[in-house]
């Protein structure tokens, strides 16, 4: 059954019908648009936001961190930031060794016109290859779980030294949904676990994030994370279009295909391992916001994720880069498939002290977390 608002289908986890045909997701969608308001509301919470950034950055270096990947919502953000609203932003990038070459391009050439600093933290590829390949090993649908730990962690860190308040992310919801937690979990007390049991090599620069880091940046550093396009009028056609036009920035594929080892996952890991495909649940979004028609939703999602030819090209290229050999990699395959819950994880905890812990994300947030608005609607 496919939903009758979106393209959300019975293949993802805790998805439920009403009478009508419309999905539990998208009333999720509903409570989101409803909670984050854009037009003449957005603008005066953005306002507000964008005042309090400013008092609270005088006298220092930068007033808010950014981070950056060469993407759409990132490179986009950076432009708004300084140009339209007077911030002075640092831009952090987070080199895991499988940045497309286009991506690091993009970040030169806009962090450059802009006269953007920029902060890159680059992770010994020892450890993060050790990483990615414990979590292949694992099993787990969402095998970039250290690329995303790592990105959050250097900003909170990077913050914390420069002394700033407000780390500014690009995600948004209206474009790209939101994902089952089935699909996408995992944090720092399961990587961990994880590494002890599959990884080799003793991790020294890469910064994991851990419950207490959390709290200490939460509470006492009190470092918030905020998401402009929760309030802004966005498109991100729109936006790819001024990049092009403005600075020469270069389109990369699809959503995340900006890293090698993301795009693998997403394209090739997920479908075919996991029978998972996170189209759905972007085009879904993009359908409730008007940004595209149910119909080509429908058509884009009967395209294949990736070209044969190609994918067996990127495949031999990881491997190689990975150090693993063929046989390896066949044993990993058809290995059974695991559940995040099938690790250790502050998951449990974090659900058995629902109301606890949600209070505990708002006070990073400055908002209402997604994880609550799922807990709501979603029985994953």
């Amino acid at each position: 059954m496919i939903c009758s608002r979106g393209v959300w289908d019975d293949s993802v986890p805790g998805i439920s019908f009403d009478e009508n045909g419309a999905s539990n997701y998208s009333k999720l969608f509903d409570a989101l648009v409803k909670a984050y308001p854009r037009g003449e509301s957005g603008k005066t919470e953005w306002d507000h936001i964008i005042k309090k950034v400013k008092r609270e950055g005088e006298n220092k270096n930068y007033d808010c961190i950014i981070g950056v990947s060469g993407g759409t919502d990132s490179s986009y953000l950076l432009y708004l930031l300084k140009e339209k609203y007077g911030l002075r932003p640092l831009a952090v990038n987070l080199d895991n060794g499988w940045s497309s070459d286009i991506s690091v391009k993009n970040i030169k050439r806009v962090t450059s016109k802009l006269s953007i600093d920029l902060e890159t933290y680059v992770i010994d590829y020892e450890e993060i290859k050790d990483l990615l390949r414990s979590y292949m090993y694992a099993c787990l649908p969402w095998i970039d779980i250290p690329t995303d730990i790592a990105i959050k962690a250097i900003l909170y860190k990077i913050a914390s030294r420069e002394k700033i308040r407000y780390i500014f992310r690009g995600n948004d919801f209206r474009s790209e949904g939101t994902q089952p937690e089935s699909w996408t979990s995992g944090d720092g007390r399961q990587l961990k676990y994880i590494h002890r049991k599959f990884g080799k090599v003793p991790l020294k620069t890469y910064p994991n994030q851990t419950l207490t880091d959390l709290f200490y940046f939460g509470f006492v550093k009190k470092i918030k994370s905020i998401y402009p396009f929760y309030f802004l009028d966005y498109q991100k056609r729109s936006a790819q279009e001024f990049l092009k036009k403005e600075f020469d920035w270069e389109y990369y594929g699809g959503h995340h295909h900006e890293n090698i080892f993301t795009r693998f996952a997403i394209t090739y890991w997920l479908p075919q391992k996991f029978n998972i495909d996170k189209r759905k649940i972007t085009l879904s979004a993009q359908v409730l916001s008007g940004e595209i028609s149910r119909d080509h939703a429908l058509e884009e999602l009967k395209k294949p994720l990736f070209n044969a030819e190609q994918i067996e090209f990127e495949k031999i290229y990881l491997l190689k880069k990975l150090d693993l050999s063929v046989k390896q990699f066949e044993t990993i395959w058809n290995s059974p498939n695991r559940s995040f819950k099938d690790y250790p994880s502050y998951f449990t905890i974090m659900k058995k002290f629902t109301k606890i812990s949600g209070f505990f994300l708002s006070k990073l947030l400055a908002y209402k977390p997604m994880s609550l608005f799922q807990m709501e609607h979603i029985k994953d």
